[in-house]
């Protein structure tokens, strides 16, 4: 078939490699001049990690293992420790944190010259039963025989097909950045979440000597922007125990990106014809599960997965949807309590850790349609 995909991120990029190796004809277009290179860092788990493995993709060299989540309050006491390095063990894939770009390059390196179209804004699609296009913003057009809208957030695909934006501010937002922060966790193989009544402050090991670093606020649309975010962060923070303050003392106000955090229901139906969606065009969450990544390269092997059997292209695709959504909308409801952000010190230390990364191996299988079928 020919496949056209509308967004060079991790789920467009996935989706056609994993469509490409199975012979289609693919062509990702790009409204970015080239490969993005914001985002800071993500973390992928033993779901994200096994289908990189199965498209092909090298994760050697790259990113910092991850083994052990700790929470701790802003007082530097242990909350609790979650031993994710069980999950790994279990399903044989490991935990990596890594630079978003490094990602985008390891999916990228493995398409054919010319697949991916730069400088393509997708303005609209239509459909005539046997082809779908897609409009762009340069007035030229593309033809296929599928369409899957891999544009994030604001998706101009999913608007089209869901006839606008379907989310709303979760009452939250992120300040973060990745650079060579000099504290221990840039060489440990443990992330850190710090929580309080101030919010909270995230530190992952990312490779290469970097820190992947966050914060967390309440944000309110309306709210303003701070003239120096690092500033704020350091006024609201200042008062939290190492290594906090080390971390505000070694960023700029250059090095911070924001971004509100916005959550929707998932639907069980995504798109309608020879038009879909993968990642966050079809599940916008927060970032708190950690899951946004590898929940778009869930869906790029699930609907290849899906595309091998086809006898009906539309069927297969509405049947695709309908299975991902039980899953990705687990996560995207969780994701949108924001409940990791929430600072309730007696009830993290009443949980055994034991049972917490027990409790976790078994979650991240709820979550996981490529790991509900592997053997583990």
């Amino acid at each position: 078939m020919r496949v056209l995909v509308i967004g060079a991120g991790v789920g467009g990029l996935a989706v056609a490699r994993a469509l490409g190796a199975d012979g289609h004809e693919v062509t990702v277009f790009e409204r970015a001049p080239g490969l993005r290179t914001t985002g800071a860092a993500l973390t992928l788990w033993s779901n994200g990690t096994g289908i990189l493995a199965e498209l092909g993709v090298s994760l050697e060299g790259v990113g910092a293992a991850i083994d052990v989540l700790q929470q701790w309050d802003a007082h530097g006491g242990l909350l609790m420790s979650v031993d994710v390095a069980h999950a790994a063990g279990t399903y044989g894939h490991p935990h990596i944190s890594l630079p978003r770009r490094r990602l985008l390059e390891r999916l990228a390196d493995g398409l054919a010259p010319g697949v991916i179209s730069f400088g393509k804004a997708c303005t609209g699609i239509g459909q005539d039963g046997a082809r779908v296009r897609a409009q762009f913003a340069d007035g030229t057009s593309a033809e296929g025989d599928l369409l899957i809208g891999a544009d994030g957030h604001h998706s101009a695909v999913r608007d089209h097909l869901w006839g606008g934006d379907p989310t709303e501010p979760s009452g939250w937002a992120t300040w973060q950045g990745l650079g060579p922060v000099p504290i221990d966790v840039v060489t440990s193989r443990r992330g850190l979440m710090i929580v309080g009544r101030e919010g909270l402050c995230g530190l992952m090991p990312a490779g290469e000597g970097l820190l992947q670093w966050w914060f967390d606020l309440r944000w309110s649309p309306g709210d303003p922007i701070p003239a120096s975010p690092v500033a704020a962060l350091r006024e609201r923070f200042g008062g939290w125990g190492a290594p906090v303050g080390d971390v505000l003392a070694s960023v700029g106000d250059a090095d911070v990106e924001w971004f509100p955090h916005h959550r929707h229901r998932v639907p069980r139906r995504w798109g309608s014809g020879r038009a879909t969606l993968v990642g966050d065009a079809a599940h916008t969450m927060p970032p708190t599960r950690a899951q946004g990544a590898n929940q778009a390269l869930e869906d790029a092997w699930a609907l290849a997965t899906a595309l091998r059997e086809a006898r009906d292209v539309p069927a297969v695709l509405r049947e695709y949807e309908r299975a991902r959504s039980r899953r990705a909308g687990v996560v995207a409801r969780q994701a949108g309590s924001e409940s990791t952000n929430k600072y309730r010190p007696t009830l993290a230390r009443l949980l055994p850790d034991v049972l917490l990364s027990r409790y976790y191996t078994r979650w991240l299988k709820r979550v996981s349609d490529y790991l509900a079928t592997e053997p583990a």
